[in-house]
């Protein structure tokens, strides 16, 4: 049951579940990651995939360590940990993508919501802003000193 005045998040392992006789396959991946803003239909080593500002969102895992069914979404590795330690069913990786800021999910084992608060996530971490430097100071010019 939700805590009103708190925000969802995508790990709770009750919400997790698909509801029965509903299955998530990269079209539901398409239209929900097509509503974010700057989003749009790409392909990533020959699979469908979702990116933003040329930065891939999601894509079908097509490597051959990935379990078949799943679905590479890019998020921090702090929030892939979370991801790993709530539910380790439901997200995984692979010695593949352990470099990469992204985590493995297999769609079996998430629902619509838990998707879409997914690809929010990723969505933000891709544009997100960096963090202002401080400005930079002008050089002088080298010459005589008077």
């Amino acid at each position: 049951m939700p805590i009103p005045g708190r925000k969802r998040t995508v790990s709770p392992t009750e919400s997790s579940r698909p509801m029965p006789g509903r299955t998530i396959d990269f079209d539901t991946v398409r239209k929900i990651g097509l509503a974010l803003p700057g989003v749009e239909e790409s392909t990533a080593y020959g699979s469908p995939a979702l990116k933003v500002r040329g930065k891939l969102l999601a894509c079908i895992a097509a490597h051959r360590s990935a379990e078949p069914g799943s679905l590479v979404v890019s998020v921090d590795f702090d929030d892939r940990a979370e991801l790993l330690a709530a539910d380790p069913d439901v997200y995984y990786v692979t010695d593949h993508y352990v470099g990469n800021n992204s985590v493995l999910v297999r769609l079996s084992g998430v629902n619509v919501d838990v998707l879409r608060d997914l690809l929010g996530m990723a969505h933000k971490f891709l544009t997100r802003k960096a963090a202002p430097r401080s400005p930079a100071r002008k050089r002088r010019k080298l010459g005589p000193r008077k």
